[in-house]
């Protein structure tokens, strides 16, 4: 098990770092291509995401009576949770690994146990890096909770996953390879949220490092 949790996390790892900022650039994409439009979600099945042979998959039917701002804010919830998750699997292998020297490169052990050991003084830290992004994301992308109608609700004009973050210039002007990219992403942060979790239930369930 400890390898198929490898196998899974090392697959994020790979490509975390590139496919994390993919919606940044949605608006501007939507000027340079009308063949893919990403803040068109009226047909579910054709959003970013489907692939064969799975297709379109909602045995659930979650998307079945949700409305545009709805599917939106799923959608939303999937690359944010996809993002972390991509960084817990990349956070779980390097430190079990011994890689970094923070902290004198005395914590050690099962990953799940190694944030209480960081001294207690770091923790705003910790909070600061959190609490930054998390308050950009939402006064970019989610409108101000001053009336109910408002309440867990995204702007019109936001994309789901577009917190304008491209250091690295990775996002393509063509709509479709846009979307690829997009198809991309969520299939890496799919696929690390399955490998995190398998990966914290090892460490409960067995008590001991991946490797």
């Amino acid at each position: 098990m400890a390898r198929l949790a490898f196998a899974l996390a090392a697959t994020c790892a790979s490509t975390s770092a590139l496919v994390a900022p993919t919606a940044a650039k949605a608006s501007s994409s939507l000027h340079v291509a009308t063949s893919y439009d990403p803040s068109d979600f009226s047909d579910v099945t054709a959003l970013p995401g489907i692939l064969a042979p799975v297709e379109f998959f909602d045995p659930l039917n979650f998307a079945a009576d949700a409305s545009e701002s709805e599917l939106k804010r799923y959608r939303e919830a999937e690359l944010t949770h996809g993002r972390v998750a991509m960084l817990a699997s990349v956070g779980f292998l390097v430190g079990e690994s011994g890689a970094t020297p923070l902290f004198g490169g005395n914590i050690d052990g099962i990953a799940i146990n190694q944030f209480w050991k960081v001294p207690t003084g770091f923790w705003p830290v910790i909070l600061l890096f959190i609490a930054v992004p998390e308050t950009f994301r939402a006064l970019r992308g989610w409108m101000e909770p001053t009336v109910p109608e408002n309440y867990f609700q995204l702007r019109s004009g936001y994309t789901p996953g577009d917190i304008d973050f491209d250091p690295l210039g990775l996002c393509p002007a063509d709509a479709m390879e846009f979307k690829e990219m997009q198809t991309k992403e969520l299939q890496h942060g799919r696929l690390a949220m399955l490998a995190a979790a398998g990966m914290i239930v090892q460490e409960l369930q067995t008590g001991n490092t991946l490797f």
